[in-house]
């Protein structure tokens, strides 16, 4: 009975165990992602992005914030865990292992006679006769009797002072970790013991195990489900234009399974009115174009809507329900459009090569969604060659105001950007009629717009020149700075609900044929995580070229500053083509602001070989089997590659042009020319 009893007291150790094992490390992981999003949340300061409040910390929204099931699950079991130590704690004192000598407040090893004048004075504490108290009687009779007598008796005392035991040495027991009435085998709680070891030991792990492999079959890691990467992958097209790219997008499984509701169908009726224009239907052909559009899928037809009263800023006139639909499109959009990305620049063409038309066009979405800024604000205009969309991401900024501001000639935002402080605040209150607050919220979203700058090289390492065949390592310094003096920063978004970060795709791409060679994605809110990575990409490539201890801390040492200095480093291989002149561009374009892209001009010049052997294999695997490439004389040029949402209307006549001029092999040179527009070159 003592040994079942024994058994059941270890039962809650046994829970607080189990417990433990997952909920410490769990715990750990929440706080380390919580403390880095706190150090991440250094955003702009307008008032547009204050009255937006997804950066107030009140009470209440902290409140709900942290008020999710997951958080309030985790509390729960910390709750529970807290309890068990505290029970776990006061049951440790209360099943005190049985010690005479401390009983009677002796040391061991002491005479007869000591141990009875301890038991004398005791007795006359603790004994019946003497004292009244129930609990000085149980005392005295389950303790001081028993002492006295385990060590008057000297086979008890010699057990006790060899083995720790009056009954001397005591085998090696085994228990159950389980609750008393588990252990009654005889009853009929023998069955309900079969069952928690069936559950335990079974069952539990055999959901676990379907809960994880029917998620992992379901989703990648990135959380999009594998149905939209194989939509996305057979959709994507080589010619996909831009303002294309929101048919693919919306294809998305996880959008499939948003809920129609038939009392959403008066709202998305009043929202289709509005936003009509912006949806490329043939205004020749509206009633034919209307059908069409609501006979898509509905959840399809309800995802765009949604889209475009995010570009046209008309969220404001949707119902409740709409409403929470509306956040979860836009809570999935950032994941979505860089899954997307991935599908258009994956090896494609025979060589190994993406499309560039399809990437330009996506990222152009990522901005216009982030911004709120509507597609047909890409289009070429009276006012802009590049459009007005540059200028709409500014607080205050409208179309009227664009207008007021091109007639004294600042007609592009690189112009604007590049006035004196002085002389565009005079602009914008004098000429536009902004107020003095207004000016000032303009000036602090332009101290938060980055500027880019692409230093590139390419070369064959330990060769001079690039020979067909060669293995090219591309290294590209990225390097951001903002008038503000801040490097990792949340963009200016007032209308996007959710937090979000800025990231840079960097693509090495041929204009004229829409082959993408190269593609990386940059970030620089993690400073500490770029100075690991270029150390460790640099100590290898120094040790790779033989050289000594002292040269490659040297050239981490460089790294590292640079990369406090707000660079990225950019590296990859490559494999030479065959040989030619080869004309290329370096893209880097940015997925939450428009205008501020940035591409610079490669001219590679690939030789016969004549080297014997080969500079490397590419993998079986189908790694992207790029090209290689040799630095090329840059020359200063701006250069504009025009958003293609202006020319929708002539795509296919575009295509059979550029399809008959695909085999030409010159383009311009240019040295980091800056592209507001965020398009691909036209012919």
């Amino acid at each position: 009975m003592a040994a079942s009893e024994e058994n059941s007291a270890l039962f809650p150790i046994f829970i607080l165990t189990i417990m433990a094992i997952p909920l410490v490390p769990y715990t750990m992981v929440k706080l380390s992602r919580a403390v880095s999003k706190k150090q991440r949340t250094i955003h702009c300061q307008c008032l547009e992005c204050d009255r937006s409040g997804k950066y107030k910390r009140s009470l209440f929204k902290k409140i709900s914030n942290f008020s999710t099931w997951s958080n309030l699950t985790l509390v729960l079991l910390w709750v529970v865990m807290i309890f068990l130590i505290y029970y776990t704690k006061n049951m440790s004192r209360e099943t005190q292992v049985f010690d005479p000598f401390s009983i009677l407040g002796l040391e061991p090893g002491v005479s007869d006679s000591e141990i009875k004048k301890a038991y004398r004075r005791l007795s006359i504490q603790y004994h019946p006769d003497k004292n009244p108290d129930p609990e000085a009687n149980k005392y005295f009779v389950e303790f001081i009797s028993k002492a006295y007598q385990a060590l008057t008796d000297s086979v008890s005392r010699e057990n006790f002072e060899k083995y720790g035991h009056p009954d001397g040495r005591q085998g090696f027991q085994m228990g159950i970790a389980l609750p008393q009435f588990l252990l009654d085998i005889d009853g009929a709680s023998g069955g309900i013991l079969l069952l928690w070891i069936v559950g335990v030991c079974i069952l539990l792990p055999l959901v676990i195990a379907v809960i994880y492999l029917s998620r992992s079959s379901k989703y990648t890691g990135n959380y999009v489900m594998h149905q939209t990467l194989s939509a996305y992958y057979y959709l994507m097209k080589p010619s996909l234009a831009p303002s294309k790219v929101m048919e693919v997008f919306t294809k998305a499984a996880e959008y499939m399974e948003i809920p129609v509701r038939r009392t959403d169908d008066e709202p998305l009726q009043k929202l289709f009115m509005s936003v009509r224009s912006e949806l490329n239907l043939d205004p020749k052909n509206m009633k034919q174009e209307q059908a069409k559009f609501w006979k898509q899928h509905p959840a399809i037809v309800k995802t765009e809507l949604l889209i475009q009263a995010q570009l046209t800023r008309e969220s404001g006139v949707l119902s409740p329900a709409l409403q929470g639909d509306f956040r979860r499109v836009l809570e999935l959009a950032p994941r979505l459009l860089e899954e997307l990305l991935k599908m258009a620049v994956m090896p494609r063409t025979a060589q190994g090569h993406g499309w560039l038309r399809p990437a330009v066009g996506v990222v152009e979405l990522s901005q216009c969604i982030v911004q709120a800024v509507p597609l047909s604000a890409r289009k070429s205009s009276g006012v802009s060659s590049e459009g007005i969309s540059p200028f709409l991401q500014l607080p205050h900024f409208s179309d009227a105001i664009v207008k007021k501001i091109a007639r004294k000639k600042v007609k592009s935002f690189q112009e604007l950007q590049e006035m004196r402080l002085e002389d565009r605040s005079e602009l914008l209150s004098q000429v536009a009629g902004l107020s003095a607050i207004d000016v000032e919220d303009i000036e602090k979203v332009l101290e938060m717009m980055p500027s880019l700058t692409i230093d590139i090289t390419c070369e064959t390492e330990g060769e001079e020149g690039i020979q067909e065949g060669d293995i090219v390592t591309l290294q590209a310094w990225v390097t951001l700075k903002r008038p503000n003096g801040l490097i990792g920063a949340l963009p200016h978004a007032p209308y996007f609900p959710f937090h979000k970060e800025e990231n840079y795709w960097v693509l090495l791409a041929d204009s004229v044929s829409n082959n993408v060679w190269f593609s990386q994605k940059v970030s620089f809110m993690d400073e500490g995580g770029a100075m690991t990575a270029a150390s460790k990409t640099i100590s290898d490539t120094m040790e790779g070229l033989g050289a000594g201890v002292k040269e490659t801390n040297d050239a981490v040492r460089e790294a590292i500053e640079k990369v406090k200095g707000g660079s990225r480093l950019v590296m990859g291989k490559l494999q030479a083509p065959a040989e030619g002149t080869y004309n290329l561009t370096c893209f880097c374009l940015c997925d939450t602001w428009i205008g501020c892209d940035k591409k610079t001009s490669l001219k590679v010049k690939v030789l016969k070989r004549t080297r014997a052997g080969t500079r490397g294999l590419v993998s079986d695997e189908g790694a992207i089997a790029e090209e290689g490439m040799e630095e090329e004389d840059e020359i200063d040029e701006e250069d504009d590659y025009e958003s293609e949402y202006s020319e929708d209307e002539d795509d296919k006549k575009d295509m059979d042009e550029k399809r008959g001029s695909k085999k030409a092999n010159g383009t311009v040179k240019k040295k980091e020319s800056s592209s507001e527009e965020s398009g691909s070159e036209e012919e």
